[in-house]
């Protein structure tokens, strides 16, 4: 498939599912099972557990993460010690998950093994940081279910959204909420000046005038209720370092002062506003910008959902590929619509 090669540009992709059974760990095997490993030192982890062969939810069987020789992975001691291959010990770190410290090792042999690594988006990027060390290529990094913190720029270069019938069982919806997060991935950057001056900021809201002067509008977060805009006539972009959410919007979209405001957020996985809310702010003239983008790679279906209903693959393929004017690929089947 094309997008192997076009991953292969980047030091770092997240493989996330926007919901359980959408083929994600289908998707890892298939990457994993592609990459130029006699050339490439490549590594792999994931923020939750994956690898079991059947689902702790649904009780329905899941394809398990074979690796192949030369690789390198992060998983719990706990997995480490139930791999079904042999591995070369490269590390123990200092983070730790429920399930112990997480081990790096390189696989000596091919097999079979339970990926359970780092479990919070700071500890992954901890662990990413100590690869370099070993001169490592490319890592990729298996994300957790509705945890799309594993996607955040901040961890990795580039990303691979899986989607599919567990999504959604009506393909009109499946493809109109797949196209909104799509969308939000795709979201543009905010100018140099604000990235120079928004970047360093972790925590608040703040306000950058017309003259690129930076303001603290001394309000915890978007969610806070009291939030007072006054004087804000030379406003020109709102930033909010934490998540944005619907009433914020609202506030933002009713007064005057702020009409035509570019709001900016640090990544889409900080925004959980809704499509319509979102929609209402775009309409009044609002803008919305992030200071760092991932580059989505591909999209990947499977049109299977765990109670067994099936949609078309080709007629899913085509019709999300044309609404998000990227690639799609159902990964079981070889289909590819673009």
């Amino acid at each position: 498939m094309p997008f192997i090669a076009e991953l292969m540009k980047y030091k770092s992709c997240s493989i996330v599912g926007l919901e359980k059974n959408t083929g994600k760990t289908e998707c890892l095997n298939y990457v994993l099972n592609r990459m130029p490993v006699d050339e490439r030192r490549i590594a792999v982890t994931s923020i939750g557990i994956d690898g079991e062969s059947v689902d702790q939810v649904t009780q329905t069987a899941k394809p398990e993460i074979y690796l192949r020789e030369g690789m390198y992975f992060g998983t719990s001691e706990m997995h480490y010690r139930q791999r079904k291959l042999v591995s070369e010990l490269i590390d123990i770190s200092d983070v730790s998950t429920s399930l112990g410290r997480v081990v790096t090792a390189k696989t000596l042999t091919k097999g079979r093994v339970l990926l359970s690594g780092p479990s919070t988006g700071a500890s992954l990027r901890r662990w990413m940081k100590e690869l370099r060390k070993h001169d490592i290529d490319l890592v990729i990094v298996d994300g957790a279910l509705s945890r799309l913190s594993s996607a955040s720029p901040a961890v990795s270069e580039s990303m691979i959204l899986s989607t599919g019938a567990a999504f959604s069982a009506n393909m009109q919806t499946l493809v109109q909420k797949t196209a909104f997060v799509v969308d939000l991935i795709n979201i543009g950057v905010t100018n140099e000046r604000n990235l120079e001056v928004l970047a360093p900021i972790e925590k608040g809201l703040w306000s950058v005038d017309k003259d690129g002067q930076l303001h603290d509008l001394n309000t915890v977060s978007s969610l806070s209720k009291e939030i007072h805009f006054e004087g804000m006539e030379n406003c020109e972009t709102l930033f909010v370092a934490g998540a944005l959410v619907d009433s914020f919007l609202e506030k933002v979209r009713q007064n005057k002062q702020l009409k035509g405001v570019e709001l900016v957020v640090r990544d889409f996985t900080k925004i959980f506003a809704s499509q319509q809310a979102l929609r209402q702010f775009y309409h009044s003239g609002g803008k919305l910008h992030v200071l760092q983008r991932s580059k989505l790679i591909a999209v990947c279906v499977n049109p299977t959902s765990p109670s067994g209903y099936v949609l078309d693959s080709q007629t899913l393929c085509k019709t999300l590929s044309e609404a998000i004017q990227l690639p799609v690929y159902d990964l079981k089947k070889s289909y590819l619509c673009n």
